[in-house]
């Protein structure tokens, strides 16, 4: 009786021996001595072997994670720097099926076909994750801006994947650069700053017109 690991780790094989999908799932089932329908027990397609891979990669990322003691402790900056030290970790594993998976997809604005499942779960941690902040007061909670928080992290999340894989330096020390920099970045826009202490000031201020007009204001 096939598996669906049997399933996966044959296609993985494949593609980096072949640098392209098989020409059918006949002929990748033959190969595999297993029926057709042991594959579509499994799987609907080739491309849904990906998607599911690269599902595995992110669930594995988050489960461990969160099974930390110190997860808890860690602020929102930190759980999202952690998250990302931790995904490339787990893709070193397989750096090679990783390369070859994204080097077929779309280099537009669009979220790459393979990543499609990757995307809802990351978003639903992120905003987990972002909601915690705004809760601590750690992160500004703004009107209309803080519900796209969960989408600047998601371009982060593909601009490192793209930069880890074109990474040539030793035990790929740019990308924890680059992680570290875009990251932090990116939660120093979502903490709260003078602009919002100055729009808190102009609310109380609207909401206080007597007390305005007694001043002069």
């Amino acid at each position: 009786m096939a598996t669906a690991l049997q399933i996966k780790n044959g296609y993985i094989d494949y593609v980096l021996t072949h640098d392209e999908q098989p020409k059918s799932v006949y002929s990748f089932v033959k190969k595999l001595k297993i029926s057709e329908s042991d594959f579509y027990e499994f799987y609907a397609s080739f491309d849904s072997i990906e998607k599911n891979i690269w599902v595995e990669f992110t669930v594995e990322t988050i489960d461990t994670l969160q099974q930390q003691e110190v997860w808890n402790a860690y602020s929102s900056r930190d759980k999202v720097l952690a998250f990302f030290y931790s995904y490339v970790e787990v893709l070193k594993k397989q750096r090679s099926f990783v390369i070859y998976s994204l080097s077929k997809q779309n280099r537009g604005f669009n979220t790459p076909q393979v990543l499609s499942g990757v995307k809802p779960i990351f978003e639903h941690f992120a905003e987990e994750i972002i909601n915690e902040g705004i809760e601590s007061t750690e992160l500004a909670d703004r009107k209309f801006f803080s519900r796209r928080y969960k989408d600047a992290l998601w371009i982060q999340f593909a601009f490192i994947l793209k930069f880890w894989i074109n990474d040539d330096s030793a035990g790929f020390e740019k990308t924890d650069e680059a992680i570290e920099k875009g990251i932090n970045v990116t939660f120093d826009l979502f903490q709260p700053s003078p602009i919002d202490n100055l729009l808190d000031y102009g609310k109380f201020l609207s909401r206080n017109g007597k007390f305005r007009e007694k001043m002069g204001l």
